[in-house]
């Protein structure tokens, strides 16, 4: 268990949490979230959600648990569309993002802007290209207009980078290095250790890890996957066991010029 210093007098602290991983990522938040806000002075939360629905995708009835666990805007990812309920929500939430370079007809929205007490916070979903799914806009190229109109709105933004290559994800954190106050990946679901501030004041991790059971192969049980890996056979994976360990990113914000102050992985244990 990591814990974390007091936040910078006037700072603005944002909590990144990792890939929620089925029922047991979803009971950890709904258990640990609020004693963190508490703890630990937490101003604004974010949760990729896209593995809530027992590992693959997100449910409209999950969505609205996760946010009343605390979560202010829920991220997703590649799995988005894995359970068709969804589709409609995001008429009506919009709080729910998807990736916002999916193609413009796509359903839903991929940024968002939102009034804290400590000033607005804005939030960008953002999907890689390197070992994923086709038919993604250049991530690069899509999020440029995003930022720039997102910053007269606000200093202030997280951007989650979705994403299998760690290339993509460093090279992600110095395009935006400077323009936006995090860049944080999701999807692999494994917390790296190469947290830091970049020379223009970005904070940046490659992988938030997950929130899910620890005895598993990244969430899932783990006799299904090794039999894949032995047999190259279909398997279906159910879900992982024991402990729940609560990955996130903690930064600290000056919400007059949007530059991190302080980062720090964030990593908490949960019996159920």
């Amino acid at each position: 268990m990591t814990s974390a210093p007091a936040p910078h007098p006037d700072a603005l602290r944002l909590l990144f949490l990792g890939d929620v991983i089925g029922e047991p990522g979803r009971k950890a938040i709904s258990v640990l979230l609020p004693l963190l806000k508490e703890e630990l002075a937490i101003d604004f939360v974010v949760i990729n959600g896209e593995n809530a629905a027992g590992g693959r995708g997100i449910t409209p009835k999950i969505a609205i648990s996760l946010m009343r666990s605390g979560g202010a805007v829920i991220t997703t990812g590649d799995h988005i569309w894995d359970q068709k309920e969804i589709i409609p929500f995001f008429a009506d939430e919009p709080r729910l993002l998807r990736p916002i370079n999916y193609p413009t007809n796509a359903p839903g929205q991929g940024s968002i802007v939102l009034e804290t007490r400590k000033g607005r916070v804005g939030v960008i979903n953002l999907q890689g290209r390197t070992f994923m799914k086709e038919g993604m806009e250049n991530p690069f190229t899509t999020i440029e207009p995003v930022v720039e109109a997102m910053r007269a709105e606000t200093p202030v933004i997280l951007v989650d980078f979705h994403a299998e290559a760690t290339s993509e994800k460093v090279a992600m954190g110095w395009h935006l290095d400077g323009r936006v106050s995090v860049v944080v990946g999701t999807h692999t679901h494994v917390p790296t250790a190469d947290e830091r501030i970049l020379p223009k004041g970005t904070a940046f991790q490659c992988d938030a890890g997950m929130c899910g059971p620890t005895h598993s192969i990244i969430g899932s049980e783990v006799e299904p996957v090794l039999k894949r890996f032995l047999t190259a056979m279909p398997t279906k994976f159910g879900m992982g066991s024991g402990p729940v360990q609560l990955n996130g990113l903690l930064t600290d914000i000056d919400p007059t010029t949007g530059k991190a102050l302080a980062v720090q992985r964030l990593s908490r244990v949960w019996h159920p």
